[in-house]
């Protein structure tokens, strides 16, 4: 008695049904780790304005105290 499996479905098993849902769930994780990832860099990005805005202020004022006394002594 041979049988011939060809006409037959697949059946789902709990094995299966586990891996899947364990890769869903790990999809999600690595979708909210990416927003997170994107939201830190986006803050990154404006401290970095924020730091060379006060980089070019100090300069500025050391720049502006320099002419200043440049101005006084010459004068």
């Amino acid at each position: 008695m041979s049988e011939q499996r060809y006409g037959f479905e697949a059946f789902d098993c709990a094995p299966a049904l586990r891996l899947e849902a364990h890769e869903r769930v790990a999809s999600l994780q690595f979708d909210a780790l990416n927003r997170r990832l994107e939201r830190i860099e986006l803050l990154i990005e404006r401290m970095e304005k924020r730091l060379w805005l006060t980089v070019f202020g100090v300069v500025g004022v050391v720049l502006a105290q320099a002419v200043q006394s440049l101005l006084v002594n010459v004068g």
